[in-house]
Formats: C-alpha cells, structure tokens, sequence
C-alpha cells in the first residue's frame, strides 16, 4: 500500500473510531482540543488534526496509542486496519480495549480530578455496583 493510499485509510479509521466514541469527525478543532487535554507531550495544532482527518498526515507511534487509549480502539488497527474485533480480544491498546469508548473517556475524567474527588467517584461506583448486585 503506497503512503497516499495508508494515510487516506488511517484518515477512515480514526473518523470511525470517533463517530464511535460519539465525537464528530468533522471537527479539527474538538479533536485538538480532545487530544491535548489527555496526551501530557507537546499539544498538537488544529492543523496538525485537520491532516489526520483528511489523510494528509499519520500521527506518530506515541499520539497514535494515545488516541486509540482515548477512543478504545487497538493502536495496530487505527494505524494498519485489519479486523478490528479480532484485535481488539488482544492487547492492542494496553488492556484497555475491552472497555467501550464512553468507558475509556470516564476513566480520563476520573484521573483528572483532584485525589479527594476521586475517592468520591469510586466509593459513588461501588455503591451502585453494590445496589446492582442486589437486584
């Protein structure tokens, strides 16, 4: 596959795995803006996202397993393809892939609130997992 033809299908894959976190794939700016509050290296510009979108640009290897953390899709599939099911039973994105995407995105909320909050959270989980197992 020639480097026009893996940029064009990065680009499918990523507008995939956003519709399917519900983020817009047609947004440069939210994607920015999403990116850089959970990748702790230098933040990238809207431009630097608009390339990812229209396949004109293919993130580097450490952005690339930040957004497949964030999306909750393997790294391997967002940047080669391939069935992502099959994948995604694996570790392709550090143990993470087994969460749906709205997990993935609680779990880096959680971890950007303060310790005292974080205690709230999880103790307010537990309850509820306590009262679902009553049921």
């Amino acid at each position: 596959m020639n480097s026009s033809n893996e940029r064009e299908s990065f680009s499918e894959r990523l507008q995939q795995a956003l519709k399917n976190a519900h983020y817009s794939p047609d947004s440069p700016t939210r994607l920015a803006r999403e990116f850089n509050i959970r990748f702790d290296g230098r933040p990238i510009t809207v431009h630097a996202a608009r390339k990812w979108l229209v396949g004109e640009a293919i993130p580097t290897q450490e952005k690339l397993r930040m957004i497949a953390q964030w999306l909750g899709v393997p790294a391997e599939w967002l940047r080669f393809g391939g069935d992502e099911n099959a994948t995604a039973n694996g570790d392709g994105a550090g143990g993470l892939s087994r969460f749906e995407s709205a997990d993935v995105k609680l779990i880096a909320d959680l971890q950007r609130l303060d310790e005292h909050h974080r205690q709230i959270a999880r103790e307010f989980i537990r309850m509820l997992v306590r009262i679902n197992y009553q049921k």
